[in-house]
């Protein structure tokens, strides 16, 4: 281990985008798929894993619902949660903010008290056996129409003092953040924050409604935000934090290589961007893969990924008492790095 990847390692740092489904290791999709006799169309871990060569995002989606089929108890999101936290606790985090998809189980005759309590009991296991605090935010898919979303938010009536946002995730070309309007009027007028994927294969015109239209609190991806320069102008004055995904980028071709990714450039143009793993079952990464490996490819400082550090925590959901702590924590552990 290098002692770049060694000082990332141990870095304090949360992560603020990652889709709990899309923390499905092939090994547990088997499991569950025996525990809850679902028949898959794939024979091995293998082949499950050869099917992951997507090229673009509908491709990925279609094959992230196949595998969430095997996710029917409150146990099965339980076990999902717990084998995600167990992972990003080897990378130095402290806390995450955990996306989940309640209309794909929903969709299934899965109960949202099923999957809301599974993540729940699993989250709070995690901060109990290995320290992490977490928040749930409830995406809406952006495919299905808004009435879906209105309903999806009713369902959720009796846990909204245990959900701290809602996002907007799936197929972002053709649906625009315009579309989901009144469903994100609906969750502030609830207290909730609010985050939606935006500029990731849209393009800056969805990070502008984003913005205008759903009054989010942050920009998940934002990639896209960089071809307009008043757009960044915006994001820099407001101190917008974009929770940029490297290694999902690559997969999914919106860079051609890791080196040509903007991450370096969004720094020194002063956005407040963050590094998070997105689907990391799928994109070839977890959080500290996605910390190392952006770093080496496009030469990350130690100034440089202190600053991503600290973002993490100033963009979390998170009270000023907890924010202003683990800002202490990363000073102490860079004095002494």
């Amino acid at each position: 281990m290098s002692d770049l990847t060694a000082f990332i390692r141990g870095l304090p740092k949360a992560e603020l985008h990652l889709h709990i489904e899309g923390s499905l290791e092939p090994e547990l999709m088997f499991e569950l798929a025996r525990r809850n006799r679902v028949a898959l169309p794939f024979r091995s871990v293998e082949e499950v894993r050869a099917a992951y060569a997507f090229s673009n995002l509908q491709d990925f989606l279609d094959i992230y619902y196949q595998g969430a089929r095997v996710l029917l108890t409150e146990e099965d999101f339980r076990d999902l949660a717990l084998a995600y936290f167990r992972r990003v606790a080897a990378d130095g985090c402290r806390h995450v903010e955990l996306f989940f998809d309640p209309q794909t189980h929903t969709d299934r005759r899965v109960p949202f008290a099923v999957v809301a309590d599974g993540l729940l009991a699993g989250m709070a296991e995690a901060g109990i056996s290995l320290g992490i605090t977490s928040r749930l935010i409830l995406c809406y898919l952006r495919h299905l129409p808004e009435e879906a979303a209105l309903e999806t938010l009713r369902q959720a009536e009796p846990y909204l003092d245990r959900i701290a946002g809602v996002g907007l995730d799936s197929s972002e070309v053709g649906h625009p953040p315009s579309k989901f309007a009144r469903a994100f009027q609906a969750s502030r007028e609830r207290g909730l924050k609010l985050v939606a994927h935006a500029g990731e294969e849209g393009p800056p015109e969805y990070v502008w409604e984003a913005l205008d239209v759903l009054h989010v609190d942050r920009i998940d991806h934002g990639n896209r935000s960089l071809e307009d320069p008043k757009l960044v102008e915006r994001l820099v004055r407001e101190g917008m934090t974009l929770t940029v995904c490297p290694l999902s980028n690559l997969k999914l071709c919106v860079v051609d290589d890791l080196k040509a990714h903007p991450l370096k450039r969004m720094l020194a143009l002063g956005l407040h961007a963050t590094v998070n793993s997105d689907d990391p079952a799928y994109f070839g990464g977890y959080l500290g893969d996605n910390w190392v490996q952006v770093a080496g490819a496009v030469d990350l400082t130690r100034d440089e990924l202190v600053t991503l550090a600290k973002n993490s925590f100033t963009g979390a959901f998170l009270e000023p008492e907890e924010k202003q702590r683990h800002l202490a924590a990363i000073d102490a552990y860079v004095a002494q790095a």
